[in-house]
């Protein structure tokens, strides 16, 4: 049961966070900002479905460890953190807008915050569930795939 709810609320969360992006990207879209790197967006919606997927058939019925639910708890306070600060410039896209980037929160000390968190999640997430095969394998895909996308989005945002 403690596996199910673990794995509901990711996929639940992972939705509800794909509708804020794409309400923020729509309105930041309508303000003049202009979208970059749309050529490798669909590569990390597969990632993350696969990443979602396979901790949902992996790791049906699997104990719940609560040093790894420990730890992905503190990072969801992250993400809230990450999310609150950027409010409406939050998505899922790499989105220029032509105003001075975020400095404050979490953005103050990383450059990149939300990679951080979700190189970490991605490796986090299914240890909860003991699946540390799809941690490694999801963890070295998410790299290959960060690899791209931070090139992409440095040359976005810090022209």
């Amino acid at each position: 049961m403690a596996a199910a709810l673990f794995i509901a609320f990711l996929i639940v969360q992972r939705l509800a966070e794909l509708a804020l992006a794409r309400r923020n990207t729509r309105r930041l879209l309508a303000r003049g900002a202009v979208e970059h790197g749309a050529g490798h967006y669909p590569l990390i919606v597969a990632l993350h479905a696969g990443w979602l997927a396979a901790i949902a058939i992996f790791g049906w019925g699997q104990p719940v460890h609560p040093g790894w639910l420990a730890g992905f708890t503190i990072l969801q306070a992250f993400r809230v953190w990450i999310i609150a600060t950027l409010g409406p410039r939050w998505t899922t896209r790499i989105i220029a807008l032509d105003v001075p980037l975020v400095k404050r929160g979490p953005f103050r000390v990383l450059r990149h915050p939300n990679y951080t968190l979700v190189v970490l999640e991605i490796a986090v997430a299914p240890m909860v569930l003991g699946l540390t095969g799809v941690a490694l394998l999801f963890s070295i895909l998410n790299a290959a795939v960060l690899s791209v996308r931070l090139r992409a989005e440095n040359r976005a945002l810090y022209p």
